[in-house]
């Protein structure tokens, strides 16, 4: 049996939603309280026991490689004060786990950056974290790649995490059609990326959660552009559905998408309140 051991972060996009804020910042490194969107995906990543960080960049981007590095003036002019403290979360991070960077020249889509970090994971599956989707465990489960990882496990193949939407909103997300062999987990049949409402198999849509095996980079090479011009994760993934297996789950937790104001300022307040109240 494969075990996951690495977790690719596509991270190269130009978070347009939140310029100018984005303009010469990743919308990666937006804060949520005190930690930058890309913090808590790694945090989740290391709960589900990886290690290794694959991170696919562009331009202006480097912020988040300095973040997970040691700073080493901060570190003195705070050691030893009551400030301290507050690195304390980040160190842990940096002594779990190891960073890779490798960088999206060209913008194509999901796919094609997912494609750009198969230098950074090899032969071996590996797991997909879209920052901008915060994901929020429920008191008595572990986070949302702990609960795909042991699906993993048990199915050896690749894994979406889905949730139910309004249908009216499926043109803005990958939709599956399946059917159900467990509750809560799907064996895939069709998966269309963004299709209007009139035209979507159902109302599950695929999140920023993968754990995908590591033939998807063959299948990713000769998928042709899809919705919008750009290689959808969605299209290699529908070939690797009707050539094998591919599952989606329906996670359990909470999920904010941080890539709109809207949903941003959500689970701002909610982690606020969670830490908070």
């Amino acid at each position: 049996m494969q075990i996951i051991k690495k977790c690719l972060f596509p991270a190269a996009g130009y978070g347009t939603r939140f310029l100018p804020a984005t303009k010469a910042t990743p919308k990666e490194m937006l804060p949520v309280l005190t930690k930058p969107l890309i913090q808590y995906g790694v945090e989740e990543a290391i709960e589900a026991g990886l290690s290794t960080m694959a991170i696919v960049t562009g331009r202006g981007k480097r912020a988040i490689e300095d973040h997970f590095d040691i700073s080493y003036e901060l570190e003195h002019q705070i050691k030893d004060t009551p400030k301290e403290h507050y690195l304390r979360e980040i160190r842990e991070v940096i002594d779990k786990c190891t960073f890779s960077y490798t960088r999206q020249i060209h913008m194509k889509g999901l796919g094609h950056a997912i494609l750009c970090g198969e230098t950074l994971i090899g032969n071996e599956p590996f797991a997909v974290v879209l920052a901008d989707d915060l994901c929020d465990n429920t008191c008595e489960e572990s986070g949302v790649l702990s609960q795909m990882v042991k699906l993993y496990e048990k199915h050896q193949c690749s894994i979406v995490a889905i949730e139910e939407i309004p249908k009216e909103l499926t043109n803005k997300y990958g939709v599956i059609a399946g059917n159900e062999i467990e509750p809560g987990l799907f064996e895939i049949t069709d998966m269309v990326e963004k299709p209007d409402p009139q035209d979507a198999p159902s109302n599950l849509a695929i999140i920023g959660r993968y754990i995908l095996t590591p033939d998807i980079f063959d299948i990713i090479r000769v998928t042709e552009p899809g919705k919008g011009g750009e290689i959808q994760i969605t299209d290699a993934l529908r070939t690797q559905a009707k050539a094998g297996k591919v599952l989606a789950y329906k996670f359990k937790g909470k999920r904010f998408d941080c890539g709109s104001v809207e949903g941003f300022v959500e689970a701002t307040n909610y982690f606020y309140e969670k830490e908070y109240k």
